[in-house]
């Protein structure tokens, strides 16, 4: 079994739908080795699957590699994953499953200058998102993390809006039945329910934003380039 750092926090018919999408996503990245899988919700979210055959490690492997692992235990000077729980003027808060969480002070964020809710907004980061980590006395968001939210500040194009509470089928669908389908270049999957929707230079982020805001019971966030 491998537990894995992104959740399923939606209900009823979303749920079903999320975790169809999930079951998905395994098979194509591991449905070609000998393995059976089965997926479950944990009771704080995130997400088990259970894994049966010969190839049932490089499996767990490949899952974990994908989606990042929840460990049991965490030591000083590793890097692990967590999901943005919370936020306040002291920095953010990520749990890091199992009813824990790990607290990442405002200084050791890395990520310029303004409060943590500030950073939170420049940097579009929407409550779920998977975050790496570093552990320690005095954890800290890990450098390849700072670097990737840098970049999106960084990139060609005009920026993002980043959602959550949908899957990247979702978000797409509700990009073209908004009428923006070509009003984008990709949607990126940040996890389960997390997902990235990158603008070229042609399509403001906030016009985009609010466009679709309407059609997603979702957190939306713009990153500008």
């Amino acid at each position: 079994m491998v537990a894995l750092a992104t959740k399923c926090y939606v209900d009823g018919d979303a749920r079903e739908r999320a975790l169809d999408s999930f079951n998905s996503l395994v098979g194509n990245e591991i449905g070609e080795l000998s393995v059976e899988w089965t997926v479950d919700v944990r009771e704080d979210d995130f997400l088990d699957v259970d894994l049966d055959g010969e190839d049932a490690t490089v499996a767990a492997n490949l899952l974990a590699e994908s989606w990042g692992e929840i460990a049991p235990d965490h030591e000083d000077g590793e890097t692990y994953v967590g999901t943005l729980e919370s936020w306040d003027e002291d920095g953010w808060v990520l749990d890091v499953g199992n009813g824990n969480s790990v607290r990442i002070p405002a200084a050791e964020l890395g990520l310029g200058t303004g409060s943590p809710s500030q950073i939170r907004d420049r940097f579009g980061v929407v409550q779920h998102t998977p975050l790496r980590f570093v552990y320690g006395e005095t954890p800290r968001l890990a450098d390849a993390e700072r670097d990737r939210l840098y970049d999106w500040t960084r990139e060609d194009g005009s920026g993002r809006v980043n959602v959550n509470s949908a899957t990247r089928g979702e978000v797409r669908a509700t990009v073209n039945r908004a009428g923006h389908a070509a009003d984008i270049v990709t949607v990126e999957r940040l996890g389960l329910l997390e997902q990235s929707i990158v603008c070229p230079e042609s399509t403001d982020p906030p016009g985009l934003l609010a466009s679709i805001g309407s059609y997603l019971p979702s957190e939306l966030k713009c990153v500008l380039t």
